[in-house]
C-alpha cells in the first residue's frame, strides 16, 4: 500500500494528480480550501477502490500543514508522496501589489512547499531506515517522494504574474536543494512546471485576446506526468524541473 498527499485537490491539476495516482493504488489526502470539490474528489477516488482522506486547509499556514501531514500519516500510517500544487496567481502589476498580497502570493505558492516538505523529511527518513532495517538494498530502498507543482512563468516571466514567477522560481531550487539532502535518506524531490494549462485559475488570469492560439495543457496531462515521476520513467530522477509544453502522451 502506498499513500499520496496531494494539496490544492478539489479541482484541476490536482484533482487529475489525485485520481491518476488512485488509479496507480495510491490513497489519497486531498488537501484544499472547499470542502465541497475535496469530497467530491474523495468520492471519485474511492470510486478507483482507494482510500480517500479529505482534509481541508489553508497550505500557507504552517500549523495547518504539521496538522494535515500528522493526520494523513495517523490514518494511513505512511507518506510515501507528497505534490504540492496549491497556487495562488493574481494578475497584477509587480509594483501595484501591496505587501500583504506579496505575502499571500509567496506564502501560497513558495513558503506552503517549505512548510509542507519541512513536515514530511522525518516521516520519509524513517521510512528509509525501516526499509533498510528490514533488508532492502540501499540502491532500492526510497524514503519518499515530493513533487512540486512550478510554472513556465519561473522562466519566462508573464506580465502581471512577477511575484508568481519569483515564487515559482523558488520553488525550483528548493527541490534542487531538498533532493541533496534527501539523497543519503532515499529521498527523491522534482518539480513539474507547465505551460498554460485549462483550469479555472488559468481563464481568470487571461482575456480572450490573451489566451494561446496553440493547443493549451490539459489537467491530466501535467498529472501523466507527475505519475511519471513517480512510478514511470522518471522514477530515479531528482532534483531536476520537467518543463511541460505539451501533451507526454
Amino acid at each position: 500500500m502506498q499513500t499520496a498527499i496531494v494539496t490544492g485537490a478539489g479541482s484541476g491539476i490536482g484533482k487529475a494528480i489525485a485520481l491518476r495516482l488512485a488509479a496507480e493504488g495510491f490513497d489519497i489526502a486531498l488537501i484544499g480550501r472547499r470542502e465541497s470539490l475535496l469530497e467530491q474528489a474523495a468520492a471519485e477516488v474511492r470510486a478507483l477502490g482507494r482510500r480517500a482522506l479529505p482534509i481541508v486547509a489553508d497550505v500557507s499556514k504552517h500549523k495547518a500543514v504539521d496538522q494535515m501531514v500528522l493526520q494523513t500519516q495517523r490514518e494511513f500510517g505512511r507518506i510515501d508522496a507528497l505534490i504540492n500544487n496549491a497556487g495562488y496567481a493574481p494578475l497584477l502589476p509587480t509594483a501595484d501589489l501591496s505587501v500583504e498580497e506579496w505575502h499571500r502570493i509567496m506564502d501560497t505558492n513558495l513558503s506552503s512547499v517549505f512548510y509542507a516538505c519541512r513536515a514530511v523529511f522525518p516521516i520519509m527518513k524513517t521510512q528509509y531506515a525501516e526499509a533498510i532495517n528490514a533488508g532492502t538494498p540501499r540502491t532500492q530502498a526510497l524514503g519518499g517522494t515530493i513533487i512540486s507543482i512550478s510554472s513556465m512563468a519561473a522562466r519566462d516571466p508573464f506580465p502581471g504574474l512577477g511575484a508568481y514567477g519569483v515564487a515559482k522560481l523558488g520553488v525550483n531550487l528548493l527541490t534542487t536543494v531538498l533532493a541533496r539532502e534527501g539523497k543519503p535518506h532515499g529521498i527523491k524531490a522534482m518539480a513539474v512546471a507547465p505551460a498554460g494549462v485549462e483550469t479555472a485559475m488559468f481563464r481568470q488570469l487571461m482575456t480572450p485576446e490573451q489566451m494561446p492560439t496553440d493547443k493549451i495543457l490539459q489537467p491530466d496531462d501535467v498529472a501523466a506526468t507527475v505519475t511519471d515521476c513517480i512510478t514511470g520513467s522518471l522514477k530515479h530522477c531528482s532534483g531536476e524541473t520537467i518543463y511541460v509544453h505539451q501533451s507526454p502522451a
